[in-house]
């Protein structure tokens, strides 16, 4: 018998109001080792109930459907606790929607334009709880934190607060940061809330950029 220890397979629903992209997407995903197509869905209510009903790892989330956009699925899974990660696929790159998707609780946010390894990079990472952005994306936030001038800059952080945002930016999920630090996953969460406010930031994306930004983490 074989020892080999195979990779978790991650489960992926498509969204997106265009049958052709799903079918597109479905073909490239499904030749990538270890990602399997749950399935697919044209419409927010389509997008949730499929949710709902298959248990998805990653859902790859078109913005804007036939009956609402891509923010209101987001918030409605968020609201059931459904588990998936988000990975936001999308033409659009305004900060509106940017921002909506990423408060939300989007884990990445990706254009149509994207390369192949890239989205599966994405993909893969989502997976595991990490954020990916699209370069274009990356500089749309970058802009944004330094023409808005923050109430909180990180010198009004605790050591302990610039810790689990240094594990932040180095992509460490809140059971990694817990361990590292030796918390409960409580505690990281709690501080986790007082770093969003203190930084006057909405998501872990967000908080990486601005750690980036003021040299507390090297980008990669």
């Amino acid at each position: 018998m074989s020892n080999i220890r195979m990779l978790p397979e991650i489960r992926v629903l498509i969204v997106d109001d265009h049958e052709l992209v799903r079918e597109g997407l479905t073909l490239l995903l499904e030749e990538a080792e270890g990602i399997v197509i749950a399935g697919q869905a044209g419409s927010v209510a389509q997008a949730v109930a499929q949710a709902q009903a298959l248990q998805p790892d990653v859902v790859l989330l078109d913005m804007m459907l036939p009956d609402g956009d891509g923010v209101s699925v987001i918030q409605q899974l968020k609201t059931k606790n459904n588990p998936a990660r988000i990975v936001v696929l999308t033409s659009f790159a305004e900060d509106e929607k940017i921002r909506g998707a990423l408060q939300a609780g989007a884990t990445g946010y990706l254009l149509k334009d994207v390369l192949r390894h890239d989205l599966l990079a994405a993909i893969r990472a989502a997976a595991e709880g990490r954020s990916t952005l699209h370069p274009v994306i990356q500089a749309h936030l970058l802009q944004q934190l330094s023409q808005h001038k923050l109430a909180s800059p990180l010198d009004v952080l605790t050591e302990r607060e610039h810790d689990v945002l240094k594990a932040v930016a180095e992509g460490l999920s809140n059971k990694e940061i817990a361990l590292s630090l030796g918390l409960t996953l409580g505690t990281v969460k709690g501080y986790l809330n007082t770093i969003f406010g203190k930084l006057n930031v909405v998501s872990r994306t967000e908080a990486t950029l601005l750690a980036i930004r003021h040299g507390l983490v090297t980008p990669n």
